[in-house]
């Protein structure tokens, strides 16, 4: 199985837009800017783009027949473009009849996504999961394309799973999506053990979440030097990352870097990502790392956290994390009513200090109330008690001392565990 197959040269990539009356003319030049650089990020090289308002899309084209056939056709033979890409979804029958039309490849922004996470892809769970999305959008286009599928496996919008997958009937496809979703569930189940011996060593869990390309590797990177690949592109980093970190206060925290979203990040993603998003859910507290340079950024924060609440992560604990100060300048704003926040240039290590300050800060105020009977000759564990909460009571009984303390939760499994496992 091959994933990542590089196209000999560069490939000349033109975008076309449909504009809808909802639609205003920032954002969707916003949209069109996004979907050039996820083309760039694959590896083409955008020589024009078209928009179109109208009222509904045209069933057939997308566009209307007169502009493609009038503007589309003629731009795509003056500039050589090799590929048209849309930035709406495509139906079957929309990308057959543009393709006849133009004369080239027409893929839509979903299969664009798709081709990059088949690039970025390195781990086994990541491979895994990326075909699975890919089989799982391709499947219900196969209905009329018959061998022309077999192009799959060339250039942008064609890493797939490979030419002979896709060339099988339809019950093949569905037995190998049948069979991945299995081994995407045992590799779920592989991590709920991590998870468990990870409960054991009572360590806080903070991950990293945000738009692609808001700077979370080089924030994780900053941190930890954890040594996470940084790349100024689109979805640099697909496989989760896992390091710990050491607080100016001694304390130890787990810090996972993550995916990035997107805005109408493609449904079969998430479904199929939702093993790896699962670290997001498990967490105790959110760095949610936003890029403070992008004048789009309030509209990324709602897209990440709209993310979230289909993860059912809405209500975890979260830091705002203003990144690339360094390229904010004076117009930066942050956004009201979001507490607490940290401006940071992770680049340059402004304001890392006041992060880990936030990140303590929350430690402490996730406090617990907690009774504990702790053996006289474990005075080791009373020490960490009296050290690091309030002690509301103190009782001695033939058992040992009876306390009732008000401490961090995080240190209340510590000292359970201490008290467990008798060491």
């Amino acid at each position: 199985m091959r994933h990542e197959l590089q196209p000999a040269e560069e490939e000349k990539a033109f975008l076309v837009a449909l504009q809808l009356p909802h639609e205003d003319d920032r954002e969707l030049e916003e949209y069109l800017d996004e979907l050039a650089h996820l083309a760039e990020t694959a590896g083409a090289r955008v020589v024009g783009r078209l928009v179109q308002k109208m009222r509904r899309p045209d069933p057939a084209t997308l566009l209307g027949r007169g502009k493609v056939k009038d503007e589309l056709v003629s731009a795509c033979r003056e500039l050589g473009v090799d590929l048209v890409i849309s930035e709406k979804d495509l139906t079957p029958a929309q990308v057959r009849n543009l393709e006849e039309e133009l004369g080239v490849r027409v893929i839509d922004r979903t299969q664009l996504i798709l081709d990059i996470f088949a690039r970025r892809a390195r781990t086994r769970e990541g491979k895994l999961q990326v075909e699975l999305a890919q089989l799982e959008y391709l499947y219900p286009r196969l209905t009329g394309r018959g061998v022309e599928l077999s192009r799959l496996g060339g250039g942008i919008g064609t890493r797939g799973p490979g030419e002979t997958k896709l060339e099988t009937d339809r019950r093949r496809i569905r037995k190998r999506i049948t069979d991945l979703r299995r081994e995407l569930e045992e590799v779920r189940r592989h991590r709920h053990i991590l998870r468990a011996g990870r409960r054991d060593v009572p360590l806080f869990l903070v991950a990293l979440v945000g738009y692609t390309n808001a700077g979370k590797s080089t924030l994780m990177n900053a941190l930890t030097g954890a040594g996470v690949p940084v790349e100024d592109k689109l979805f640099a980093t697909l496989d989760p990352t896992t390091r710990r970190l050491v607080l100016p206060n001694k304390e130890e925290v787990l810090l996972t870097d993550t995916v990035g979203f997107i805005r109408r990040l493609p449904h079969h993603l998430v479904a199929a990502f939702r093993a790896t998003l699962e670290e997001v859910t498990e967490a105790d507290l959110l760095l949610h790392v936003v890029d403070a340079a992008n004048p789009a950024y309030p509209a990324q924060v709602a897209a990440v956290e709209e993310v979230l609440a289909s993860l059912g992560a809405a209500a975890k604990p979260t830091i705002l994390v203003y990144n690339k100060m360094d390229k904010a300048g004076g117009s930066f704003c942050p956004l009201p009513g979001r507490d607490p926040w940290v401006a940071v240039s992770a680049l340059t290590g402004e304001g890392i200090g006041s992060l880990l300050e936030a990140i303590m800060k929350v430690l402490e105020e996730r406090r617990v109330r907690r009774e504990f009977l702790v053996p006289y000759h474990r005075g080791d564990v009373l020490s960490l008690l009296y050290e690091r909460g309030e002690v509301l009571s103190r009782r001695d009984t033939p058992e040992g001392v009876l306390v009732e303390v008000e401490l961090g939760a995080v240190w209340a499994s510590r000292a359970a565990a201490r008290l467990q496992g008798g060491r």
